[in-house]
């Protein structure tokens, strides 16, 4: 079975590139930059130098020209690296060609963005996923894996007839249909996962459980506040990408009402498709959730530009115009008190919380409360007694907030969803 190299196992010192073709975009190269040292170090790779590298316009061998990837693999030799790592996304013939200047592993965001995730993943699906992803990745890329046997074959090239085809060649063509194989096996089993989530979802539906998603950047602290809610014990830590499998916990909040919260795989910029793609299954609660939770890191520089791209990739899965609570998480961390007028004034809707200390949680569960409380109506029924059935249905889907008696008949104030209301419609007072 053909196997992902695994080329980060290898590297100890990366150079960090990103070729930008807009004098403009310089400081957005920059920041992209910092962002992928931060991936990078995840795999525990050193990073010997950040390079934004500007090209007049995008060249089809290297993106940039020949002279500019030239003087970039020298800088490369002369920090003492045995990788290149593109922020760009690299086709894989530029990837080749990359490499074969440079002579060391070339790599692009994508490629690390893959090795953290089969890094993080822990239960099947997630394990699954990441592996359709990596696989469908890797398959155009898969005759340079296999230039050491190229080599070796060919010796009848001149006389014509099979003899031409070399061991390499008939290797890969054998490892990419295994490839090819294992890609629709794994898809099959996705679907499988698709069907049971959705089974799981309509059991949550006829309980009326409403369910809302937590979502926003990578790190931004949604399994912290998850935690923090339910009492669960999701793994969290300050680290890229520390939640890939999904979890749905319930919570009661002070009010008494339930909620559902499902805490989803964060965010990145430049989130590659494939990516996107492979998770589906998991995004798939995000994006029939009732509402959104987003989580955004109150103390990061670069906050509103995160801000933005959290919502970019809601948009691709097709979650825009869902009702959204922003929550500013971190503010244990902002230390100038002005930063934080500014945030609250540019983000009046939004609630300021510490998921860490616990500071701003009574006002974050009252929000809650009130999101939910506008999607139930509140009703009073006088149900006659021998209709205990009614009285215990309200009990079961719906929450009583109180009882009492008028003659031989129960009177019961309730919140109510649209599923029972029309059952009890007749009762209404």
């Amino acid at each position: 079975m053909f196997e992902v190299r695994e080329k980060p196992r290898m590297v100890e010192k990366a150079l960090l590139v990103r070729v930008y073709f807009d004098r403009r975009e310089e400081s957005e190269a920059e920041s992209l930059l910092a962002e992928l040292g931060e991936l990078v170090g995840t795999l525990g790779i050193g990073v010997a130098e950040r390079l934004p590298v500007y090209s007049r316009e995008q060249q089809k061998k290297y993106l940039c020209g020949t002279g500019k990837a030239a003087e970039v693999a020298e800088v490369a030799r002369a920090r003492g690296c045995d990788c290149i790592v593109l922020d760009n996304e690299l086709a894989p013939a530029q990837q080749r060609e990359w490499e074969e200047l440079a002579d060391m592993a070339v790599i692009d965001r994508e490629e690390v963005i893959l090795d953290i995730f089969a890094q993080r993943a822990q239960t099947r699906e997630a394990r699954l996923q990441v592996e359709l992803a990596r696989m469908q990745y890797a398959l155009p890329r898969m005759a340079r894996m296999w230039q050491h046997l190229d080599r070796e074959g060919g010796s009848g090239g001149a006389q014509g007839g099979g003899a031409a085809r070399g061991m390499g060649e008939q290797q890969i063509e054998v490892d990419r249909r295994l490839a090819r194989t294992r890609i629709a096996r794994i898809k099959t089993d996705l679907e499988a996962v698709r069907r049971r989530r959705a089974t799981q979802r309509k059991e949550r539906e006829k309980q009326e459980a409403p369910l809302a998603a937590i979502v926003g950047y990578t790190n931004a602290g949604k399994s912290t506040l998850l935690n923090r809610l339910t009492g669960a014990e999701v793994f969290a830590a300050d680290m890229l990408f520390a939640t890939l499998d999904p979890t749905v916990r319930a919570v009661e909040l002070p009010d008494g009402q339930s909620l559902l919260l499902t805490d989803a795989v964060g965010f990145v910029r430049n989130l590659p498709h494939r990516l996107v793609e492979a998770f589906k299954a998991t995004l798939e609660e995000v994006v029939l959730a009732d509402f959104l939770i987003h989580v955004v890191d109150a103390s990061d520089p670069e906050m509103e530009r995160l801000y933005g791209t959290t919502h970019e990739v809601m948009a691709e899965l097709g979650a825009a115009g869902k009702k959204t609570l922003t929550v500013l998480n971190k503010i244990d961390r902002v230390g100038d008190p002005m930063r934080m007028k500014a945030l609250t004034a540019a983000y009046p809707e939004a609630v300021a919380i510490s998921a860490m200390t616990g500071e701003g949680l009574d006002d974050l569960q009252e929000r809650l409360s009130k999101m939910l409380a506008e999607r139930v109506n509140r009703k009073c029924y006088r149900i006659p007694q021998h209709r205990g059935d009614l009285v215990a249905l309200l009990h079961q889907d719906a929450k009583v907030l109180d009882t009492g008696y008028v003659g031989n008949d129960v009177v019961v104030e309730a919140l109510v969803g649209d599923k029972i209301e029309g059952q009890l419609r007749a009762f209404a007072v």
